[in-house]
């Protein structure tokens, strides 16, 4: 679930944590929308929603440096294929438009396919269920309390943000993504040591487990591209191949 990326230098080998979140939802849920805001701190108003990218964003989560890659899903059929995103995915973020209730039935069945998946899995694959568009409030078709309702059943965190407004909101949102993912390992990693003691009792002190660093590959679909995103100053040098890049979006 949580991996480690290795480069070298000068004969040292350091070791940076990586975390895979892949955003899901139907389509005019604004999963690009969000994503491109976290990356890029703008917000887009047309992009091409058949299209599917994995990008790659530098961060400092809880003052560690953690390399988040972020696959923008686009399931033009629903949770039906998704098996290249549930075996990849450290976490997930599945969105809806609070102002569109089929985008909320939607999400949903994105739960209910997670949720089975999660099943028996130590440790867990965190979800969050996020409604987008809090600035359509006067549109809402989807209460506070439903949603609530909702991921309390999935055992899900549950937030509310705009793309189109307050960014670090939209930011809060990835960066808890993240800390999910390290609770959830070290709650496994407990977990795994409290079942060995139990197995085998050791009189005495029992030697610390040793992490084994898991490191997934990206899937590779066909329109998928990996877009490393260093920090908002390095964009702006590089605003036009950087704009190209992300998937033709116009961008405010």
């Amino acid at each position: 679930m949580f991996g480690k990326s290795r480069t070298l230098n000068a004969g040292l080998v350091s070791e940076r944590p990586e975390c895979n979140i892949a955003v899901l939802g139907v389509r005019g849920s604004g999963k690009s929308a969000l994503t491109v805001k976290f990356l890029t701190k703008r917000f887009i108003s047309e992009y091409d929603p058949n299209l599917e990218d994995t990008y790659a964003s530098e961060e400092i989560v809880d003052q560690q440096s953690v390399l988040v890659k972020i696959m923008d899903t686009a399931d033009q059929d629903g949770p039906v294929h998704c098996e290249r995103y549930l075996s990849w995915a450290s976490a997930f973020l599945v969105v809806y438009s609070i102002d569109n209730r089929h985008s909320f039935d939607g999400s949903q069945q994105y739960l209910d396919i997670l949720s089975t998946r999660n099943r028996g899995l130590k440790p867990e694959t965190p979800i969050i269920l996020l409604g987008n568009k809090v600035d359509m409030e006067r549109y809402r078709q989807v209460s506070k309390s439903d949603a609530g309702a909702v991921a309390s059943r999935y055992g899900c965190l549950f937030f509310e943000v705009s793309a189109c407004l307050d960014y670090l909101s939209v930011q809060s949102v990835f960066h808890e993504a993240v800390r999910e993912v390290w609770r959830e390992s070290e709650r496994g990693l407990v977990s795994r040591t409290l079942f060995i003691s139990e197995e085998k009792p050791v009189v005495g002190l029992a030697p610390a487990l040793p992490v084994t660093a898991c490191l997934k590959e990206l899937p590779t679909p066909t329109t998928a591209k990996l877009v490393t995103v260093k920090s908002s100053r390095a964009q702006s040098k590089r605003r036009a191949p950087t704009l190209t890049l992300l998937k033709g979006f116009k961008i405010f």
